[in-house]
């Protein structure tokens, strides 16, 4: 995942300031300048990181800080505050149109990821916002590029809008908008072609485009692993497009995390959405102040509370409570958490949105081992009948030898799943008595008034 070096790096320099007690000028200046080399190394703009550390370098030899009962924790805060600020601040939503459809045309280097950030952009419209997207293959020189669109549409159940012989994308897009206008789609996203590098061809007929379809957000993808090139890229394609904001994609691959820290700074364009995973659902809106959690060891928890809600449907949770409080919870709820479980993503990825696991913690998660336990569970569970979910009493020894031999797994596999099942609906019979269930109901209040 993108910053781990860089947040292990600056953790390193946080824990040696804590066992001191006042920080002198001179300890600011040794944090700072280590600080400035873990952000250098991150692969951020240079430029970037000079005005970085001034600005925090400021703030830091202040009174409040020097003179502070926790200098560490208060020099922790100014870095996180003015990463924040490098970021953007907060998120930047879609701009749509008063007159639909609204046009999201999608921009970038060839290989940057831009025809997946396309499909993963039109599912995400969807599931938030209910609308019904068209996506349209404008790239008519790669090959590959309108049979991939028109395999993720399919996946993901969205329409590919395409024009059979048709090589002028310019037409192609015009008669993508009158096809959604008269079919009820939006918004339509325009996946343009894109090249090895920067060239003036291409800035011409992504310019046409501009001007034929007056896009309502011009979103420019660029690939997280290609470092400081990054800046230089977004600066090209904004000089001639004046994009709205950045699609960062390939944010969990192996990379050092520059790019989201520089480009809004140097192009003042801010970065929407990141990609996090292989999934087309793996698409985040970009919250710089989570984003700066994750880089500083802070965890991200609002971003997995988002996932867990989009997750869990509301009268599936309340139709659970109600199971748990009558203690009727059986084999079919659980294979049903189970999967909703499996939504959230992987194993490494939830744990990295906590607060205080490390990067040695996420090394030792054994995660596909943890994903075929997953996998084993889930196939006792459906090689039981009807009858033994609702009931698992009356699994004897036949049944158990009948069901490890349906799931592929051992009778000791399946004894350990019914001792694990026992012990947890122990644990809901004591949450359902009424001192816990007025203590939930104080916690539900105290929630509420947080959202």
């Amino acid at each position: 995942m993108a910053f781990e070096n860089l947040g292990d790096k600056l953790s390193g320099v946080f824990k040696k300031l804590k066992g001191r007690g006042k920080l002198t000028e001179k300890d600011i200046k040794e944090a700072m300048r280590e600080v400035k080399l873990a952000l250098l190394e991150a692969d951020v703009n240079f430029k970037v990181v000079k005005s970085f550390i001034a600005r925090v370098s400021e703030k830091a030899v202040g009174e409040e800080i020097l003179e502070s009962l926790t200098p560490a924790q208060q020099l922790v805060k100014v870095v996180r505050d003015e990463l924040v600020a490098l970021m953007g601040s907060e998120n930047e939503r879609l701009e749509y149109g008063k007159n639909p459809p609204s046009v999201f045309m999608l921009c970038g280097l060839q290989g940057a990821g831009k025809t997946t950030a396309c499909g993963k952009l039109a599912l995400h419209i969807r599931k938030t916002t209910g609308k019904r997207p068209l996506m349209v293959a404008c790239d008519v020189y790669r090959p590959a590029a309108i049979k991939q669109l028109q395999v993720l549409g399919s996946q993901i159940d969205i329409p590919v809008f395409t024009v059979e012989g048709e090589m002028n994308p310019v037409r192609i897009a015009q008669a993508a908008i009158e096809h959604a206008k008269i079919h009820g789609n939006d918004p339509v996203i325009i996946d343009t072609a894109g090249r090895l590098h920067i060239d003036e061809e291409l800035m011409e007929e992504l310019v046409r485009i501009k001007e034929s379809t007056n896009p309502n957000e011009i979103l420019l993808v660029i690939d997280a692993m290609i470092g400081q090139d990054a800046v230089n890229v977004a600066e090209h394609f904004n000089s001639q497009l004046d994009v709205t904001g950045v699609i960062l994609s390939k944010l969990d691959g192996d990379t050092r995390g520059g790019a989201a820290l520089s480009v809004k700074e140097v192009t003042g364009k801010s970065i929407k959405f990141a990609s996090v995973g292989e999934k087309l659902s793996d698409l985040e809106p970009f919250y710089p102040d989570r984003m700066a959690g994750r880089i500083l060891g802070m965890g991200d928890v609002m971003t997995l509370i988002d996932k867990a809600q989009e997750a869990i449907d509301e009268k599936e949770a309340l139709a659970l409570e109600e199971k748990i409080k009558k203690q009727t919870f059986d084999f079919d709820d659980f294979l049903a958490q189970l999967q909703q479980i499996k939504k959230l993503g992987s194993i490494t990825q939830i744990m990295g949105m906590l607060p205080g696991v490390d990067k040695k913690m996420l090394e030792s998660v054994d995660e596909q081992g943890s994903e075929k336990k997953l996998v084993r569970i889930e196939a006792i569970i459906k090689s039981m009948t009807a009858q033994e979910r609702q009931k698992p009493q009356i699994i004897g020894a036949s049944r158990k030898v009948r069901i490890a031999k349906g799931s592929g797994t051992r009778v000791q596999d399946v004894n350990e799943l019914l001792k694990q099942f026992d012990q947890m609906k122990q644990m809901m019979k004591q949450l359902s008595g009424p001192k816990q269930q007025r203590m939930l109901k104080r916690m539900k209040k105290m929630s509420g008034r947080f959202n």
